[in-house]
């Protein structure tokens, strides 16, 4: 395919129509012949897929235990509590981590108090992907539930009292009440964290990537910021910026055809 369209671009066929619309797909050939593709392409899907296993069903398994609290003032408290971290920077999120887990930190020293040697965190490649969707899942989970407790306020409570006097307990009341009743939101997110599958955030890879973890670390985002703004390729990466957007936008579209097949709205 790429050489029908390399062969098309050498084919002067748009002559006094202005410059080729095809003079920018060698920035795409290059990127995708380039060293660089195969491990840039791993490491961004296999911190999207960890991030989609673990750091999106968080928030929904908050959002269900705080439903499950009856004194609305304690409720409240646990809910500002851990919406808090969602305005804290990524920056300090990182700094925090630094601390805590640097060879001469507490962790390191809880385990020197097992007899373990101290194991250097944050330049080992086999912490990176792990510490990262740790960081994700205490700075954003909570912020997360606010659309799914929206969701769970709009369901009658006259089912839950019907299921209680058929003598269903509280996990059958939460599998066959609570999430159903949230199950079309818990879809649409999905199918809108489809969209982002190749973009992992650039200020979090960024703060926590090093010469020790760089194997695993260096992502799409990060490619793009040190080929585009440190080497100053900006044709070359707005190219990769499109890749990224067309694939997001096929992805949204798949995943929101498979949702309307599965019996779902979708988004549109």
């Amino acid at each position: 395919m790429w050489g029908i369209l390399i062969g098309f671009k050498d084919y002067n066929i748009f002559r006094g129509f202005g410059p080729s619309p095809w003079v920018g797909i060698k920035h795409f050939v290059n990127f995708f012949n380039s060293s660089n593709f195969a491990p840039l392409m791993i490491n961004t899907l296999v911190l999207s897929l960890y991030s989609i296993v673990f750091a999106f069903p968080a928030p929904i398994i908050l959002a269900l235990f705080l439903n499950e609290i009856q004194s609305k003032l304690f409720k409240r408290s646990i809910q500002t509590m851990i919406y808090v971290p969602h305005f804290v920077s990524w920056v300090i999120v990182a700094s925090m981590s630094f601390m805590l887990l640097n060879t001469r930190g507490p962790i390191n020293g809880f385990l020197g108090t097992l007899g373990r040697e101290p194991y250097a965190f944050l330049t080992e490649a086999a912490a990176f992907r792990a510490i990262i969707i740790i960081q994700t899942i205490w700075k954003e989970s909570g912020w997360g539930t606010i659309v799914f407790l929206a969701a769970l306020s709009n369901v009658d409570v006259e089912q839950y009292e019907a299921a209680i006097v058929d003598g269903a307990g509280r996990f059958r009341q939460v599998w066959h009440i609570t999430l159903p009743a949230i199950r079309s939101t818990i879809v649409i997110l999905l199918i809108l964290r489809m969209g982002n599958v190749l973009d992992n955030g650039f200020d979090q890879i960024f703060l926590m990537s090093n010469a020790g973890n760089r194997s695993v670390s260096d992502v799409l985002d990060t490619f793009t910021y040190r080929e585009g703004i440190i080497n100053g390729h900006f044709s070359y990466t707005t190219a990769i910026g499109l890749f990224k957007s067309v694939i997001g936008m096929v992805l949204i579209l798949g995943s929101n055809k498979l949702a309307k097949i599965a019996g779902e709205s979708g988004i549109f």
